[in-house]
């Protein structure tokens, strides 16, 4: 419950007004005779499992998924035979030290993401004290990646990458990616889609994230192409990304 208790906490504000918004309907519903108080009353019921369903699907993608499994990653990446890895995260990182702590033979940089969205929200004083930042860790611009050509085995890039907001620095990431991948070197990329299953249980903050077309978009004009894609939860994809 440890990652849902945050995505609560960075979100209480949304769900507070949600309920306000409910019980405003509701009783507003009680005063009125016409057809329309049932109306009312349904829109304050959907609300009302709206936040519940965004709830459970926060805790099923985060604290009940492998997005954050090692074990997982290490099936797609074999850490065992990893030399240079990176690891970007967008001010929210509980997974480097795992994989410190299990491949110690990884030598891994972790990144934080500059100006994302979510590194002057007040909650994340608390996430950074629940998963402490791992103190090797810098901050990057990711246009401009701080590393040297065909020096990297993987890039790693958990829930991260859509904090890139427009669609050319996208691109300029992709291309800064490949840039200093070696030549079998990969992109694990996990992020959720802006598609139907997570309209229905985020609502408006689905528009958070991006289209798999927009995905598909970017990777191609850096010249990547997608090797796999398969589902870590109904709400989130994970893409192994090579060259051409």
């Amino acid at each position: 419950m440890k990652i849902t208790k945050l995505v609560l906490l960075f979100n209480y504000k949304k769900i507070l007004l949600g309920f306000l918004v409910a019980v405003i309907f509701f009783i507003v519903s009680l005063q009125l005779t016409t057809d329309f108080n049932l109306l009312l009353k349904v829109f304050s019921i959907l609300i009302i499992l709206n936040i519940i369903a965004s709830i459970v699907a926060s805790y099923v993608l985060y604290d009940k998924s492998d997005l954050y499994n090692v074990e997982k990653l290490n099936e797609i990446a074999v850490f065992k035979n990893i030399e240079n890895a990176i690891l970007i995260h967008a001010s929210f990182d509980p997974l480097s030290q795992k994989i410190e702590e299990k491949f110690p033979n990884i030598r891994l940089t972790t990144c934080d993401i500059f100006e994302n969205r979510h590194e002057h929200e007040s909650g994340i004083k608390v996430s950074k004290k629940v998963f402490p930042p791992n103190p090797k860790e810098i901050k990057i611009n990711p246009s401009q990646l701080p590393f040297e050509d065909k020096s990297q085995d993987i890039v790693l890039a958990i829930t991260a990458i859509h904090e890139i907001l427009d669609h050319q620095q996208r691109v300029l990431f992709f291309k800064e990616a490949k840039r200093i991948l070696k030549a079998e070197g990969k992109i694990i990329l996990s992020e959720q889609f802006r598609d139907t299953t997570n309209f229905i249980f985020f609502n408006i903050g689905a528009f958070h994230f991006l289209s798999e077309k927009q995905w598909k978009s970017a990777i191609s004009e850096a010249g990547l192409r997608i090797q796999e894609s398969s589902k870590i939860t109904p709400f989130a994809n994970i893409l192994t990304i090579v060259a051409e």
